[in-house]
């Protein structure tokens, strides 16, 4: 099933108010005797313009307070009343529109100061398949391209992330992963999703990629077999190539603690200049400038369905795909002048 998100605005007001009608007899301290003089007396000041100088700064803060309130209740009152869908796969666009993208905006656009480029190879409508490099620790990459898709798309489509078993096995976040339309990384939910005109990502490094040290930053690990691919054949759908630049520095893992790491049950356990140090503010990621490029799509519809099953077929188109990636990253390297200014 394949529904229209419904956005509910948190920010639902224009941000203005009229200006505040001053008190009379503002002036009235002045005497009848120096009204009368000859020598003229300035102008009364202008009301609005003192509204502006003096007034805005509060006007606009509450009027962003009663924006916020007026649209937290309006989430709520939808949400009590079931006036929402979920599909299948338990994506829940008015959730995903009204809380779970507008979180993540400011790291988007103020922490991280994302660059979008050439998303506009994504089709504005029909399936495709995001094939993204991974990195970073955690995975922040993976949300900052669901942003960007979402924000600076011409047809703002969601992009439903094809995520790892463990997201979905950890407490809460599983339950907020299902809600913002990621599924499960296997080629049974990837396929329906590509039938059914969703754009998804993948990230075939998967841990491998995020987890591995800061000296082999920028250095894609391999891509798996191409189930991938294979899923994009089967569907006809093309192969977006993405590039991400920034990722790496947020968190520069140096190290690992392994036996830490099993008996949390978790692939790795990173040890970074500030973490674990410092605690919890060692979680805090530093404020790399971000590039994420969308490449020209790779067409599958060309091939016949037997080839979705042919090893060779799918370890030249996925070499492809990986080899287009890691050239734009070193291109965008290359551009870099500075780790945090870009």
């Amino acid at each position: 099933m394949n529904e229209v998100a419904k956005v509910i605005p948190l920010h639902g007001g224009t941000g203005t108010r009229p200006a505040r009608n001053r008190p009379a007899g503002r002036h009235s301290s002045v005497s009848y005797t120096d009204r009368s003089r000859s020598t003229p007396q300035p102008e009364p000041p202008n009301e609005d313009r003192l509204d502006e100088q003096s007034g805005s700064p509060l006007d606009g803060l509450r009027s962003r307070v009663a924006d916020q309130v007026a649209g937290v209740a309006g989430f709520l009152r939808r949400r009590l009343a079931g006036d929402y869908e979920v599909d299948d796969f338990g994506y829940d666009p008015h959730f995903a529109d009204a809380v779970f993208l507008p979180a993540l905006r400011p790291l988007f656009e103020k922490w991280f100061r994302v660059e979008t480029r050439g998303v506009e190879n994504i089709p504005e409508q029909g399936g495709a398949l995001v094939v993204a490099n991974h990195a970073g620790v955690i995975p922040l990459d993976a949300l900052m391209t669901s942003v960007a898709v979402h924000d600076h798309h011409p047809q703002q489509r969601a992009l439903r992330m094809l995520a790892a078993d463990l997201a979905f096995e950890m407490p809460v976040v599983g339950n907020i992963a299902r809600k913002a339309g990621h599924t499960l990384a296997c080629h049974p939910d990837a396929e329906r999703l590509l039938r059914s005109g969703e754009v998804a990502a993948v990230f075939p490094e998967g841990f491998k990629g995020i987890g591995k040290p800061f000296t082999e930053r920028y250095k894609l690990q391999r891509f798996g077999r191409g189930g991938f691919v294979s899923a994009a054949m089967r569907a006809g759908v093309p192969i977006i190539p993405c590039s991400i630049v920034g990722s790496e520095e947020i968190y520069p893992k140096i190290g690992d603690i392994a036996p830490l790491a099993r008996l949390l049950g978790m692939p790795y356990f990173p040890v970074t200049p500030l973490f674990p140090h410092l605690g919890p503010l060692g979680l805090v990621p530093l404020p790399s400038k971000w590039y994420i490029e969308f490449g020209a799509p790779i067409h599958t519809d060309t091939y016949d369905v037997a080839e979705a099953d042919d090893p060779m077929v799918l370890f030249e188109v996925t070499d492809h795909v990986r080899e287009t990636i890691q050239q734009t990253l070193y291109r965008l390297l290359a551009q870099r002048r500075n780790v945090f200014m870009g």
